[in-house]
């Protein structure tokens, strides 16, 4: 009976303890998985941040690399962002086709300015004249529109390049479109010269997603753009997610 009892204890005790060294082992892989994926960097001390574990840990490699094109998609946009924030916010009138006065920088206001949109009556200076938040909301539906289907072309062409032309080796956010030859280097994506430019896109694409967060909230709510770089440095994690 004795001997019965004594190897029940062993059984329970190895089964117990089995499952736990498993886990910590797929821990461990996962963690390292994670922390020596591509753009994890000095910042935050080449780890990832908590938030962007939190999200990554049920991640595989297909996974994570979905997070690496997203992340990569939208730094690229919030990047442009920035330039066409700040040219609008800067009332700068671009040239329009060097149309008639007040649809150029040269003659911003006439009474001939060229129309935007008949059926609202607003015309290119008054899009040039209006802050960010207003101009948008003096975009026509059809505009609207025509916004929303390059943005589903795009993604379509993206999705085709990563996940159905492309195999396990294809680099996040290359999409095949390189009409300047930036990827051109001798030695290709093992480069030490192209990781860095991959890493300075990645940053600066950061910086971005935080620069147009800030700049739309204190558009948003005057004044809460101070209140809003506070909570980030003292969160010392940075809003976009370092899944890359």
């Amino acid at each position: 009976m004795k001997a019965c009892a004594i190897l029940a204890t062993l059984v329970a005790s190895a089964s117990a303890f089995a499952p736990a060294s498993q886990s910590a082992r797929t821990s461990v892989a996962k963690n390292a998985l994670i922390d020596d994926t591509f753009g994890i960097s000095i910042e935050t001390g080449n780890k990832c941040p908590p938030l962007g574990r939190a999200i990554l840990e049920t991640a595989n490699e297909n996974g994570i690399k979905w997070w690496q094109n997203a992340e990569l998609k939208n730094g690229r946009v919030a990047m442009v962002a920035t330039i066409g924030y700040m040219v609008q916010k800067w009332h700068v009138h671009m040239p329009l086709y060097l149309g008639p006065s007040g649809s150029n920088v040269f003659n911003p206001d006439s009474s001939k300015d060229w129309l935007l949109s008949s059926t609202t009556g607003v015309t290119f200076s008054d899009i040039a004249k209006a802050d960010p938040l207003d101009a948008i909301g003096m975009i026509p539906s059809a505009g609207l529109v025509q916004i929303l289907f390059a943005a589903g072309l795009f993604e379509l062409t993206a999705w085709k390049r990563q996940w159905n032309d492309g195999d396990a080796n294809t680099i996040p956010g290359d999409y095949g479109y390189d009409p300047l030859g930036f990827t051109k280097r001798e030695g290709g994506w093992d480069s030490a010269e192209l990781k860095k430019l991959r890493m300075m896109e990645i940053k600066n694409g950061r910086v971005a997603m935080m620069a147009m967060a800030g700049w739309l909230s204190e558009e948003s709510i005057p004044g809460s753009f101070p209140v809003w770089v506070s909570l980030l440095m003292y969160m010392c994690i940075p809003i976009c997610v370092c899944a890359s």
